[in-house]
């Protein structure tokens, strides 16, 4: 385990608009400091009730951030609890503005770092039924010859490249690689898939809610999105779900839209972690095994587990600085070629997310459907607060 005092830290270090809330004892949750969420439809009910508090507003399809004053000394979880209703059912979709991080890292790990691997092969496509695109919303997209000829990939190349040193000390940073690792799982199973990504967090792991509810909304305009990787999430300030991710995860999966595939989170608890607890969205566990892999979440709210330990696949290229770590087995564990391993509940999550991709597009499923029968099959194995096992 690394230090986790130290990883927040740095967390409040790098993003000094962020701080921890701890509104129920020994349940902290990350917020940005002074900044409201409110779901667009439901602005103009709030707009007056704290116009007298907030300086500037910035409105996107589907939410609105408002920047409260600093002076004013407002707590943003009592006033968004106040706003939306503190009974069973809420009034209007307003939160705080959660930190979202990926899995691995922060309070619960990283489960490990990436450790660079042998070349893989790459994976082959079999005819398919129809294209199935996956989504996969994370630090971006690098470059890799298992689909850098692919039109998909040439449609979004400048937009989704990944940053590999944000902090210029010429080491990978924290979580550099992230989205292009989950994407080369999903290809492994399901290599006929198109690739949408969408960065909702940096190289060091960290986003907000904010930026995730605009992915989602901009992702239920775009249409065309199967299937939803999202291997990030965060706790809330009062354990219970946000109204406006919420929302923007409904508005997403409405009908025969698409199917959102989260990861459960690393902190080896039963704490809902979000968006994966949305009753709307398949919560994904990690084995190691045929057992609950030690960091990974687990609870009434977890839907599948798959294999996260160890997991192998494509990786970004980065050259460290040498002799800073020591060879192990010939390898510089600070060298990356194009492969890694790497363990969490982030890499559970796509081999689901391909699982699904692959039956819907073998047998011209929708995605919705095709999840369900996975789900629900008879044959199914379940293990207790973990879910249907997905099996590589």
């Amino acid at each position: 385990m690394f230090d986790q005092e130290a990883q927040l830290e740095r967390v409040l270090a790098r993003h000094r608009d962020t701080v921890v809330v701890e509104p129920l004892p020994g349940r902290p949750a990350l917020i940005r400091r002074d900044q409201l969420l409110v779901a667009d439809q439901d602005m103009p009910a709030v707009e007056g009730l704290v116009r007298r508090w907030y300086d500037s507003r910035h409105d996107e399809p589907g939410v609105c951030r408002l920047r409260l004053r600093s002076p004013a000394r407002v707590d943003v979880c009592e006033l968004a609890a106040h706003l939306s209703g503190e009974g069973r059912h809420r009034r209007l979709a307003v939160a705080p503005n959660h930190v979202i991080h990926g899995q691995p890292v922060w309070w619960s790990g990283p489960a490990d770092r990436p450790r660079p691997a042998p070349p893989l092969d790459t994976p082959s496509a079999a005819p398919v039924a129809r294209t199935v695109t996956v989504a996969v919303l994370d630090t971006g997209l690098s470059a890799h010859p298992w689909y850098s000829a692919r039109d998909w990939y040439a449609e979004q190349r400048e937009e989704v490249a990944e940053v590999l040193d944000a902090d210029l000390d010429y080491e990978l940073d924290g979580q550099a690689g992230h989205g292009t690792f989950i994407a080369g799982v999903v290809l492994q199973r399901a290599p006929a898939a198109r690739i949408r990504a969408k960065k909702v967090i940096g190289s060091d792991g960290i986003g907000d809610e904010f930026d995730l509810v605009r992915a989602l909304t901009w992702l239920a305009g775009w249409g065309r999105a199967g299937i939803v990787n999202v291997s990030a999430g965060c706790y809330t300030y009062d354990d219970r779900p946000s109204p406006v991710l919420a929302r923007a995860v409904a508005g997403l999966s409405r009908g025969d839209g698409a199917v959102v595939v989260a990861c459960a989170g690393n902190a080896a608890s039963d704490r809902p972690f979000w968006p994966a607890a949305l009753k709307q969205v398949i919560a994904v566990a990690a084995l190691d095994g045929d057992d609950r892999a030690w960091f990974s979440n687990y609870g009434w709210w977890v839907d599948a587990c798959a294999p996260g330990v160890e997991v192998a696949s494509c990786f970004v290229r980065f050259g460290g600085p040498r002799g800073s770590r020591q060879r192990v087995s010939g390898i510089d564990p600070d060298e990356f070629r194009g492969y890694a391993t790497w363990s969490g509940t982030s890499f559970a999550t796509p081999v689901v997310a391909g699982t699904i991709a692959r039956r819907a597009a073998a047998e011209d499923l929708p995605a919705a459907v095709a999840a369900g029968r996975i789900l629900a099959e008879a044959s199914a194995l379940t293990l207790p607060d973990l879910g249907v096992i997905i099996r590589v």
